[in-house]
């Protein structure tokens, strides 16, 4: 074994400095309510922006605040198919022509065999 080794420590398992000095961060705790009667509180810094919801510890489902607080719905976009992308960079009578051409490479490939 090394002469520097610490027996009985692993590495990583514990600091040993002490907590003299150190300045924590304010911190401010926020209640939750879960749809299923859980109640539990969620620790923040104080600057923090506070959200509406988080997720239950014990269930997993969503919860609110406690004091009431409600977020502004998201609006959200409709799903882009790719029907719609191609028509932000084409026009009809575009596609037409191009539907042609291939239509007429088809047929004559057909032609060749």
């Amino acid at each position: 074994m090394a002469d520097r080794a610490l027996r009985g420590v692993g590495l990583g398992s514990k600091t040993f400095e002490d907590e003299q000095g150190i300045e924590f961060a304010e911190r401010q705790n926020l209640a939750f309510d879960c749809p299923k009667g859980h109640h539990f509180e969620v620790t923040f810094a104080a600057e923090a922006e506070l959200p509406t919801e988080w997720e239950c510890k014990q269930c997993g489902l969503m919860a609110v605040r406690s004091d009431g607080v409600v977020g502004e719905e998201k609006v959200e976009k409709p799903v882009r198919t790719h029907w719609d992308m191609l028509r932000e960079r084409r026009s009809i009578p575009e596609l037409e022509d191009i539907l042609e051409e291939q239509l007429t490479k088809l047929r004559e490939s057909d032609r060749l065999y």
